[in-house]
């Protein structure tokens, strides 16, 4: 099979048969497929699309690209994958009260990618905490303690990093064809029993409209089920920051604070307890969704989400007594100050992209891949749509290295935010159910 043949047909509007999909990733591993040749079949894609068997196929080519993981535990292998967005720390508080539910979560996550932060940048936080542990230790966390939340090793999926790289300077990343085959080569690598898919919209997500959104969410799980792994997906609101903090350490805490009960935060805990619901149903693990919620809810109120989450952080190297003493072990900033609303209104409107940002610009994330992270820096007790400020009702809190760059921030966050005299509240943190 010639490839230049092949990207020729695709760039005429053909189709690929599965065997072709898979010569051409195979040459991409191999290094037989040029990267000029690849980028050509990008945007060929980009313009011309795929339809769902040549999405099946260029996913499942990607997936076998590297080592598929296969499980034998007790209970059904299940996992979550958010799009991103700022202030979501879901991850951190859904693994483990879907472990607590018996469900075996082998969570296999990301670094901030723009504007949004990445899990495993929130638990490089965590002081001792192994993001890479080997194999044998990722499963042994995963079957004793019921989830384990890491980062992608070498050897899964491969061929989808080196296809990201070459879209990356193309200009062919928005492509939902490759968006899919990019996120599901490696949920289906992990050798999952069951996913379910948060797909973000509005302001502070990639996906800007709810159109788009549900177009991604429904192509996802299409793949995911044409691919053989049950899957359910879920839109969720990201015209404002989901929790009211968005930094590394600063989220951790506030998912320790959540898990231990010690706050409560509405808007998060509902997306996260919808989100464990579709999982537990994907899983068996449930007769339905009111069913599901009960029992997740339960593993907060009696402790056993906390408890799991405590022994998955001890187990992979951090401390024992991280969710009974937080403040003991995560990093703070040495400049923390109030940010003042310019004068007495309602938040009207939120440029959640820009506080993502500007939590970048304090530190808290990446200009360049090799840049290190600042954990302590980010935004503390943000106002969300709808909130009173003003003298004495601040818009949040930033935590800063300097005052300088508390300053830079402080004016940042002013400027993401839109006042009038009244608002109504924000929009439903779900808007959209897919049942995949």
């Amino acid at each position: 099979m010639l490839p230049q043949e092949l990207i020729r047909r695709k760039r005429d509007g053909g189709r690929l048969a599965r065997d072709e999909i898979a010569a051409l990733v195979e040459g991409l591993t191999s290094g037989a497929v040029g990267e000029g040749q690849i980028a050509a079949f990008a945007m060929a894609v980009f313009f011309r699309g795929l339809d769902l068997d040549e999405r099946v196929a260029l996913t499942l080519a990607m997936r076998d690209s590297g080592t598929v993981l296969a499980w034998d535990l007790p209970g059904p292998a299940l996992d979550k994958h958010s799009t991103g967005g700022v202030g979501d720390d879901v991850s951190l508080i859904l693994a483990p009260m879907v472990a607590a539910c018996g469900g075996y979560v082998p969570m296999i996550s990301g670094r901030g990618l723009g504007h949004t932060g990445g899990t495993l940048d929130k638990l490089d936080a965590v002081p001792g905490y192994r993001t890479t542990p080997d194999n044998d230790l990722f499963r042994r966390v995963v079957r004793e303690v019921g989830c384990a939340i890491i980062g992608q090793t070498a050897d899964l999926a491969p061929a989808d990093k080196r296809f990201y790289a070459i879209r990356d300077v193309t200009g062919t990343v928005e492509s939902l064809d490759l968006i899919t085959a990019s996120i599901l080569s490696k949920k289906l690598a992990a050798g999952l029993d069951g996913l379910v898919l948060d797909v973000k919209w509005g302001s502070g997500a990639f996906m800007a409209t709810l159109e788009a959104a549900i177009a991604l969410a429904e192509s996802l799980t299409g793949v995911a089920i044409g691919a053989g792994l049950p899957s359910r997906a879920l839109v969720t609101d990201m015209n404002e920051p989901l929790a009211p903090f968005a930094g590394n350490a600063l989220e951790v805490r506030h998912s320790v604070d959540l898990l231990a009960r010690r706050r409560r935060d509405p808007r998060i805990e509902a997306v996260t307890v919808e989100l464990g619901a579709e999982m537990l149903m994907v899983g068996g693990l449930a007769a339905s969704l009111d069913e599901a919620r009960a029992k997740l809810v339960a593993t907060l109120d009696d402790g056993r989400a906390a408890a799991t989450f405590g022994r998955m952080i001890a187990a992979l190297g951090g401390p024992s007594d991280l969710v009974e003493r937080p403040e003991a072990h995560l990093a703070v900033a040495p400049v923390i100050r109030d940010v003042v609303a310019p004068g007495d209104g309602a938040v009207t409107a939120i440029d959640t992209r820009a506080i993502g940002v500007a939590v970048v610009e304090l530190g808290g994330g990446r200009v360049a891949a090799a840049d290190p992270i600042d954990p302590a820096v980010g935004f503390a007790d943000l106002a969300g749509l709808g909130a009173r400020v003003g003298p004495g009702r601040p818009l949040g809190r930033v935590h800063a290295a300097d005052e300088a760059a508390a300053d830079r921030a402080a004016a940042r966050l002013i400027a993401a935010y839109r006042f009038g005299a009244t608002a109504e509240p924000g929009l439903p943190a779900i808007a959209a159910r897919i049942p995949g």
